[in-house]
């Protein structure tokens, strides 16, 4: 199958070397220069998956995720400058999947890119398998689709943040520590520093609360971890 990829960023030559990188790996690529054309390009044609760069003139990533977000689970990487700690960590709180600081490998990039895409095909699979459907009290996770419901109510999950909530979920009172969690959601052989899980944790809790005021399922073990607590058990 072959995935189309938006590269949206101000920097020619970025758009050049990413697409040629990409394209010689089979993707099929739509550059944009500025979060306002990318938008506009996104909502006509959407893409697979998007990688942003944080600062853009006219709209910057963040606002671009923001209106994104609104419309679309679409997975993005962010590409952010080496001391953009603010930017990451803002960043994934609104949704993104990942980020990669500048300077970059390409690299790096096409691997961060395969490994979303993985698991954006796993969560998409339209035939149901046995077993699938995870049921822990109130929450209901459709894995075959990637449908998420709390109260009967849809919870609007990106890939990443669904697979974390499946893995505290399978186990409920069973602490995952930030390792464990990164392995799950991003693969082995992936580094993420601790705090993008930490955001994602907080991104979660968000999106349940905005359904139910009083969720408070996913509990913080200071200093070890976190957990998924079911009353039903």
């Amino acid at each position: 199958m072959s995935y189309t990829i938006a590269l949206v960023d101000d920097d020619r030559n970025i758009l050049t070397s990413v697409s040629m990188a990409l394209e010689a790996e089979g993707f099929k690529v739509r550059t944009y220069t500025d979060g306002s054309e990318a938008l506009r390009g996104l909502t006509a044609q959407p893409a697979d998956l998007a990688v942003l760069d944080i600062k853009m003139p006219r709209m910057d990533g963040m606002e671009l995720l923001q209106r994104l977000r609104k419309q679309s689970a679409i997975p993005v990487i962010f590409l952010t400058s080496k001391d953009d700690e603010v930017d990451e960590l803002l960043g994934l709180r609104m949704g993104a999947d990942d980020y990669i600081k500048k300077p970059f490998s390409q690299k790096l990039l096409i691997e961060r890119i395969r490994t979303l895409l993985r698991r954006l095909e796993a969560a998409a699979d339209p035939e149901p398998a046995a077993g699938s459907t995870l049921v822990r009290g109130h929450l209901v996770l459709d894995q075959a689709r990637h449908v998420c419901t709390w109260k009967g109510q849809s919870v609007d999950l990106t890939v990443t943040e669904f697979l974390i909530l499946k893995s505290l979920a399978q186990r409920p009172g069973h602490v995952k520590n930030r390792d464990q969690l990164i392995d799950q959601a991003y693969g082995e052989h992936i580094y993420v520093d601790d705090r993008t899980i930490d955001s994602h944790i907080k991104r979660l809790r968000k999106k349940f609360r905005e359904v139910d005021d009083e969720f408070a399922h996913i509990e913080t073990l200071y200093g070890v971890g976190y957990r998924y607590r079911d009353d039903s058990l």
